[in-house]
């Protein structure tokens, strides 16, 4: 399907809202039926049906058209957040006794499901190097009904052969999920290589101006109603109409976003990489990255993410750094106009700190809608300040 009619048209049945040229929000809780019968058929199938805002929704229903076009699936549910898709899409295929393969180091919140809110129900997880394909083979169990990717990872890069790992899934009966949050749907579309569930952070390049939380889940049809109708429902975690309006004009300008971001962000690597005060960059995109090959044969764009390695002796000189910062702020997050950075440090307490310890060392900026100029002007000052 075309990007620009995705983007510009796709779900936006105009001649049904006065010919407005962005849709309106449908801020309502409720909606109404003149007949019985048409109420009966709601109840009975409320996936297909507006009956209340807990549900579906006209604004919500044309953006969940746009995000399952954009990634290449059949249907697509947004979430209040992206923790929020990530429950809902493991909690829906896994049950008592279960056991579940994840890449290590997920992202925080999906961890935190795997480890301490999953165990209470009897499910397991084992937590493989999901950069050689042999580590699931060996991690597979007679029980694993899931195998959770992320890839890229948001802080090491590490990839997973997205065509390898479905393939082994598909052999052994196995549901895979994929947070696709690195990348957006237009730099990589797991769904074209396998993968059955596919999800990724709204709040990130969906958006794009640091305004809204909110997550995507895509799959087939059949999936989409299975999850809609039990844990959307039930624990009621679907996104607002004004945040899903947001999110289609966050979607208006995803393309040249993007590839701003894209244009900007290898200068940024370049400079890191010539510093004095850089050990190294990691950046999937890199030639002196060790995924480089797969990462641009699964991925048609790197977009703005990347971590770099400061030398630095104390913790005093990587705080000195990021307060030194004029214009970079430091935040979590990524995927707005602004860009950000966050130090591996701020997880510690300072006296934990050692510089024998890589991640304690780690940075890891965001590039978003700046000049290159500029940014590298305001890296400068934050460098100064370690002197």
């Amino acid at each position: 399907m075309n990007l620009s009619y995705i983007l510009n048209e796709l779900g936006e049945n105009r001649e049904d809202y006065f010919n407005a040229v962005a849709p309106p929000i449908i801020q309502t809780s409720n909606f109404a039926f003149k007949k019985v019968d048409d109420l009966r058929k709601a109840f009975e199938d409320e996936a297909s049906a507006y009956l209340y805002r807990r549900g579906n929704n006209p604004t919500l229903k044309i953006l969940s058209q746009k995000l399952a076009a954009l990634d290449g699936a059949e249907d697509g549910l947004v979430f209040n957040s992206g923790a929020g898709a990530i429950y809902a899409a493991v909690v829906a295929n896994v049950k008592s006794g279960d056991h579940i393969i994840s890449v290590d180091k997920p992202y925080s919140w999906a961890q935190k499901l795997f480890n301490e809110i999953l165990p209470r129900f009897n499910v397991t997880t084992t937590y493989v190097d999901g950069r050689e394909i042999e580590n699931f083979k060996n991690a597979i169990q007679p029980n694993t009904t899931v195998i959770y990717l992320e890839t890229p990872n948001s802080w090491s890069f590490y990839l997973q052969d997205l065509r390898e790992v479905a393939k082994l899934a598909k052999e052994k009966n196995i549901l895979t999920i994929c947070d696709n949050s690195y990348c957006s749907p237009l730099y990589q579309r797991p769904v074209e290589y396998g993968i059955d569930l596919v999800l990724q952070s709204a709040t990130k390049y969906i958006s794009g101006h640091s305004d809204v939380v909110a997550g995507v889940l895509c799959g087939t049809a059949k999936m989409m109603n299975k999850i809609f109708n039990a844990e959307y429902m039930n624990i009621g975690i679907g996104t607002t109409p004004f945040n899903a309006w947001l999110l289609i004009r966050g979607l208006r300008t995803i393309k040249i976003r993007l590839e701003k971001i894209s244009e900007t962000t290898p200068k940024i690597v370049n400079y890191l990489k010539l510093h004095e005060k850089v050990e190294s960059v990691i950046f999937p995109f890199d030639k002196d990255f060790p995924q480089s090959k797969l990462a641009k044969e699964q991925m048609q764009g790197a977009c703005g993410l990347f971590s770099f390695i400061i030398r630095a002796e104390k913790v005093d000189e990587i705080e000195n750094f990021c307060q030194g910062l004029k214009h970079i702020l430091m935040a979590v997050s990524w995927g707005g106009h602004e860009s950000l950075i966050i130090p591996g440090c701020a997880s510690i307490s300072s006296n934990e700190f050692s510089p024998a310890n890589m991640a304690h060392r780690t940075m890891r900026m965001y590039v978003g809608l700046e000049e290159a100029e500029y940014l590298i002007e305001d890296l400068e000052r934050g460098f100064k300040t370690m002197e």
